[in-house]
């Protein structure tokens, strides 16, 4: 198993597959699942020995102030195997983020102690998530 930061075509239809899997992506589209590709600043997969895509996560940043992890996802065959851990290295070492000051994510409450092994914390000065729904 690798990490990779280039999705082929084959690979995106993975990252679907992956999307199907879970709660809060099950609906996105195969569509959907290039767009975010595309639109990330950032993304790193693991593939396993045949190339198969097994584990996701994306980055929007600017850089140098703020970056946000969006979809760690780990495929449910092979899960308990440190892949996030892995990915969210990838992230914190990664070259692009090494100026950033702030990397985030938001997650749900009984997430919040997995993510804090990798140094995320709380406190966040008082700020709340805010959302405007837009479709």
């Amino acid at each position: 198993m690798h990490i990779i930061e280039q999705l082929n075509d084959s690979h995106i239809l993975q990252l679907h597959q992956l999307y199907q899997q879970q709660w809060w992506s099950n609906t996105r589209t195969l569509e959907e699942a290039h767009q975010v590709v595309l639109g990330s600043s950032l993304v790193l997969g693991v593939v396993d020995d045949a190339n198969n895509l097994i584990a996701f996560t994306r980055v929007l940043t600017d850089g140098i102030f703020k970056a946000l992890v969006f979809d760690v996802i780990v495929d449910e065959k092979y899960r308990s195997q440190q892949l996030g851990s892995r990915l969210m290295a990838a992230v914190k070492n990664h070259s692009r983020l090494q100026q950033v000051k702030h990397i985030e994510l938001y997650c749900l409450p009984e997430l919040q102690t997995y993510y804090q092994q990798f140094g995320f914390g709380t406190d966040v000065g008082g700020m709340q998530l805010m959302r405007l729904t837009m479709r």
